[in-house]
């Protein structure tokens, strides 16, 4: 049974292709996220008095958040 080829479904080769590219991309926002944390600890390394902040607490500051949709 032949199937009609109407470019609607990705060849396998585009599928990986469109994989790698996702991997990429999140390889390269976690490095950012990485780097903008690194730099506000830096920042924050000129006040004596913030260096009890953590990483944990900058990379809640920096993530997104989810804005509630209006109505």
């Amino acid at each position: 049974m032949a199937r009609d080829f109407d470019g609607s479904q990705p060849t396998a080769k585009a599928r990986k292709q469109q994989q790698k590219d996702q991997r990429r991309m999140e390889f390269r926002r976690a490095i950012e996220s990485y780097d903008e944390q690194r730099q506000l600890l830096r920042e924050l390394a000129d006040f004596p008095d913030l260096r009890e902040i953590t990483v944990w607490q900058v990379s809640a500051a920096t993530s997104p958040k989810i804005a509630p949709q209006g109505r």
